[in-house]
């Protein structure tokens, strides 16, 4: 016998043998359950007696409350879904649709417990959302519930949620991502843009409440439009100070932001909790479906190494600019930098719900006052999306506009980073005649 022969025929045997083991384990592994924390991840109706905490979900004792959990998942499948709950008296009969599948539990557990409900068959890859409703109860409450469990082949590919309240997560998660447009300034006007011009437009029933439709920032504030409540809206102009703190009352008077002028409906004061600064903004009845121009202006000193930024704000239909503020900033000394657009929510319990914004006709103009067009920018997204926790977030260009959306857990994303172009206008730049602005 050919010993050295054997030998080779073993070894490529057991080679062949463990790669067929490895694989099998595998295809038949047991898929991984991950838990979703509804401090992060649930929402409840409007009016409902229950509440969303960060431990989960208290206070539920109304049948027409319904408690809804989003989660994303990267792949279709079966779904296996148990929730974490407890029943602090009596028995409940709860249901739990997703995918149009209801299931219905009864649940009686006094400590908190993981209760498996059923599963769910998911189509297609995208945002899961899941229903509970209350449908009998003997004891004051339905539950109290903590965590939705999915577990099964849809999430092979992963899942995005949010995970932990790690950074004050849940109130960001329920804020959801903030999106942005970096632009790309022409190279002729990159180190001395004096000026620069861009509209807005929403469409009708995208201006949900607690946006802010930012369209000119720049590296030492931002100048845009809000929507504060159901009957209030703003047009809000701010300037942080280079002093690095949240409160604005500790800002030494030599790094303080100074208002120079302002229009006569225009509201000042200080900023904080975010950097601090001067702000300023008009109440402003503006309206979805029309467009509105924003004109922002550095003026440098080299010499006390200041600059003064002067907001203008205009009805794309009526004639008139209106003057909103005028701040000198210390630590300064330059022309706009960094400009960009972005949309935010700033209000946790509508981030359920998608707005967007038409970003279009930006130019700079530079210290000679020559105008070159904006065409080109950059999508990014903040540490929400970033950390994989929300993927609602998108943008890009629309012909000579580009776009900006973000929340109500939509599924088609757009990768942060992509370089975005739009169709130059094909026309002249809009007139202004700058020696008779306010």
């Amino acid at each position: 016998m050919n010993t050295k022969r054997t030998t080779l025929f073993l070894l490529t045997f057991q080679f062949l043998l463990s790669t067929i083991c490895l694989a099998k384990t595998k295809d038949t592994a047991e898929p991984e359950t991950i838990t979703i924390p509804l401090g992060g991840n649930g929402w409840v109706n409007e009016n409902a007696t229950a509440k969303i905490k960060n431990d989960g979900i208290i206070n539920w004792s109304a049948a027409s409350d319904v408690i809804t959990i989003y989660f994303r998942t990267e792949a279709a499948g079966t779904a296996e879904l148990a929730l974490k709950l407890s029943v602090p008296e009596g028995k409940s009969k709860i249901s739990l649709t997703a995918e149009g599948t209801t299931l219905v539990k009864e649940v009686e557990n006094l400590g908190s417990a993981v209760v498996k409900i059923g599963s769910i068959n998911i189509k297609k890859p995208g945002y899961v959302k899941v229903e509970l409703k209350g449908l009998s109860k003997t004891g004051g409450v339905f539950a109290e519930v903590s965590d939705l469990l999915v577990s099964g082949t849809d999430l092979l590919k992963g899942a995005a949620y949010v995970k932990n309240n790690e950074g004050n997560y849940f109130y960001w998660g329920h804020r959801g991502p903030s999106v942005h447009l970096g632009y790309k300034i022409p190279v002729e006007a990159e180190n001395n843009t004096e000026w620069f011009y861009n509209e807005i437009q929403v469409p009708v029933g995208e201006d949900k409440q607690g946006t802010y439709f930012m369209s000119n920032g720049f590296s030492g504030g931002y100048f845009g439009m809000q929507v504060n409540s159901p009957t209030e809206r703003r047009v809000l102009f701010s300037i942080w100070s280079p002093f690095s703190t949240d409160d604005p009352k500790s800002i030494p008077d030599s790094m303080k932001v100074v208002l120079l002028k302002k229009g006569s409906t225009t509201k000042t004061g200080e900023f904080g909790n975010e950097g601090s600064g001067g702000q300023s903004y008009m109440l402003y009845p503006w309206k979805a479906g029309k467009s509105y121009a924003f004109l922002i202006r550095a003026q440098p000193n080299a010499d006390k190494k200041t600059t003064i930024y002067t907001a203008y704000f205009k009805d794309i239909e009526k004639d008139n600019w209106q003057l909103v503020a005028s701040f000198e900033r210390p630590k300064s000394g330059e022309y706009l930098k960094g400009l960009h657009s972005f949309l935010e929510n700033f209000d946790q319990s509508t981030g359920d719900q998608s707005r967007k914004a038409n970003y279009k006709n930006q130019w700079a103009i530079d210290s000679g006052g020559n105008w070159h067009e904006v065409t080109a920018a950059t999508f990014t997204a903040d540490n929400t999306a970033r950390e994989n926790y929300r993927k609602d977030y998108a943008g890009g260009a629309e012909g000579s506009s580009f776009f900006l959306k973000n929340c109500g857990f939509f599924n088609d994303f757009t990768p942060i980073k992509t370089p975005l172009q739009r169709k130059a206008s094909g026309k002249e730049h809009p007139e202004i005649d700058f020696k008779k602005l306010p």
